[in-house]
């Protein structure tokens, strides 16, 4: 947003062969879904003593570990984003960003269908943590949706970028609240306190996100304005400009540059 170019997809990677350029060129998001999801994944299938079992012995068969399959999917969810963005950044002869964000949209409402179905037979504290992060779900999958349409709003950046650290600090901060509370002493469910503490902590956390975003962005303004007064400039000279020729803009420029050639016309015709 500070050097206003499209930083976030660069649509010219460096050339040369260079070690500088295939580094640049390595899709690290991507693998950094991979290897956490294969983590996750590999957690889930060794904490349960009997493995990862679909459906118990008995007769009639019933469904066994619902809520752990449904982390299970998740998880495979993020492996598979992660195989996409490695696929399109790597693979493919031309970067699809429009390929990236519809499967990451898709996610998220495979996510949404899982997180609601989730909270099933929950009450209490965990089913406040979990309705809190629900609603944080459901706002990033109508920003991810949006930038289908509108990829290059900066306002949509934020917002998801907004939203993707709301909801790690608050994965995080849930984690602690059911699995290692901090005082030692498990939350109680039937105490009113303790749920009317778990919205306070979400506020928190809504609070402390954007000062984060506020300091992100503070200090990259000045160091930007103070250090690198000519990024703008490199930036220009390295890249080539890519202008699009659709789009009320670029019919708009014809325009003028047809009025203007006219009028040149007629000043000629009228010297001679």
């Amino acid at each position: 947003m500070i050097v206003k170019d499209s930083l976030v997809y660069p649509s010219c990677l460096p050339q040369n062969k260079t070690r500088l350029a295939r580094l640049w060129k390595v899709s690290y998001e991507g693998w950094l879904k991979i290897v956490t999801g294969s983590i996750l994944t590999a957690y889930v299938i060794i904490c349960l003593d009997d493995g990862m079992v679909l459906m118990s012995k008995q007769v009639p068969p019933r469904f066994m570990y619902p809520k752990e399959w449904q982390h299970l999917t998740m998880f495979i969810l993020l492996i598979l984003n992660g195989c996409v963005d490695v696929m399109n950044k790597n693979l493919l002869p031309q970067r699809n960003v429009v390929l990236e964000k519809g499967t990451l949209v898709l996610s998220f409402y495979e996510l949404l269908l899982l997180m609601v179905s989730h909270i099933h037979g929950s009450s209490g504290v965990e089913l406040q943590v979990h309705s809190l992060l629900i609603l944080v779900v459901f706002l990033l999958m109508l920003v991810l949706t949006a930038q289908l349409w509108a990829p290059g709003m900066f306002h949509l950046w934020v917002m998801e970028t907004f939203l993707f650290l709301m909801m790690g600090s608050w994965l995080m901060q849930v984690g602690f609240i059911l699995y290692r509370p901090i005082s030692g002493y498990p939350w109680q469910d039937n105490n009113i306190n303790d749920i009317m503490f778990v919205t306070t902590f979400f506020c928190w956390h809504l609070i402390m996100d954007a000062f984060c975003l506020l300091g992100i962005y503070g200090f990259s303004s000045c160091w930007h304005h103070c250090y690198s007064p000519n990024l703008n400039l490199t930036t220009s000279k390295g890249a080539p400009q890519h202008t699009s020729t659709s789009g009320p803009l670029y019919k708009l420029l014809q325009e003028v540059e047809q009025s203007e050639n006219d009028d040149q016309a007629l000043l000629s015709t009228s010297s001679t």
